[in-house]
């Protein structure tokens, strides 16, 4: 969608990102793809840790999360033993190298003393599948109308709640989803997509005016 100038010279259209959640009411076989997804984002996290571990240790740096992808790439196309990465969503795996690239950029930078805040250790393999899951990140396979969300890979899952007021902004193309996370919290399944939303944001604020006292009178 591409944003339009409207209004005055002081305002106009703006996409700001905004997050829309709903709690997932999976039939048992979506759950078993949920689940699926969840233990694939963790393979994958673990998977690419281990390589940086590896690689840190013999050169003192590790890989980024593009070298992570090409990586993967090679060694997915390989061994027989990887050939279930296909039932999940492509994102799954990118996202987790990506997710992992920043948080080691973030340790390297406190040690560096470059980021304030708590301390950062040292990233660990993840033990627990759910926590949260990249399932797309690509304008145009998301979806959501009525009671339901549509995602790759995962299909149409029905939501607790009524997911209209988002469907009828994209519908107006006043907003478009940008990617949607999975995660498991308190037995449930919930869905956040970050969403752009079109809003009226002024330009340039207003200064207050401010009263001006005129005095007249004849000069003696």
């Amino acid at each position: 969608m591409k944003l339009q100038q409207a209004g005055s010279p002081r305002s106009g259209l703006r996409g700001v990102p905004q997050a829309y959640r709903y709690a997932l009411d999976p039939t048992p076989a979506q759950e078993r793809r949920l689940r699926s997804h969840a233990g694939a984002a963790r393979y994958a996290w673990n998977w690419g840790l281990a390589r940086v571990k590896a690689r840190y240790a013999a050169e003192k740096k590790w890989y980024s999360a593009e070298d992570l992808h090409r990586l993967w790439n090679a060694e997915k196309k390989t061994k027989p033993d990887l050939a279930w990465w296909q039932e999940n969503s492509k994102c799954v795996y990118q996202e987790a190298f990506r997710n992992l690239d920043r948080a080691l950029g973030d340790f390297s930078k406190f040690k560096k003393g470059l980021r304030k805040g708590r301390r950062l250790g040292f990233r660990g393999p993840r033990r627990r599948a759910g926590a949260g899951i990249p399932v797309a990140s690509a304008p145009g396979v998301m979806r959501c109308s009525g009671s339901t969300v549509t995602l790759p890979r995962l299909g149409t899952i029905r939501t607790h709640e009524s997911t209209e007021a988002l469907a009828v902004k994209i519908a107006e193309g006043k907003a478009r989803i940008l990617s949607a996370t999975v995660s498991r919290t308190a037995q449930r399944w919930l869905v956040s997509f970050t969403v752009e939303v079109e809003r009226e944001v002024p330009d340039h604020h207003r200064r207050p005016q401010t009263a001006v006292a005129s005095i007249s009178g004849s000069l003696p």
